[in-house]
């Protein structure tokens, strides 16, 4: 070994890099499903419109498939968070639950 204490600064590192990347994907794996949990499905898309005063919305998926949220008391998103995404065209993230009579009723807005 030529330069043992060179070795063990890249082994820190590689450690260090290796931790720090388990540990994102598995809050990305499991962070939903902690703060929402098990029961809710995800969906990534647009909205589209805000349809009715409890924010209800229309949302548009990346494959194209049109869907109805209905935002009631437990929905964690603001009139004004769902009106900036409109306005700026932003990817959003709905996190519901499959309601009554194939509702979908929003639980978070990203």
């Amino acid at each position: 070994m030529a330069f043992p204490r060179l070795y063990a600064a890249v082994a820190v590192v590689l450690l260090i890099g290796s931790l720090s990347i388990v540990g994102i994907v598995a809050t990305m794996t499991l962070g939903p499903k902690l703060a929402h949990g098990s029961n809710v499905q995800h969906v990534s898309g647009k909205v589209l419109a805000i349809t009715g005063p409890d924010r209800d919305f229309t949302f548009k998926t990346a494959t194209g498939k049109l869907l109805q949220f209905q935002c009631r008391n437990q929905c964690r998103a603001s009139a004004g968070h769902l009106q900036r995404h409109i306005n700026e065209k932003a990817n959003t993230d709905v996190y519901y639950l499959q309601g009554p009579g194939n509702t979908l009723l929003v639980i978070d807005v990203d």
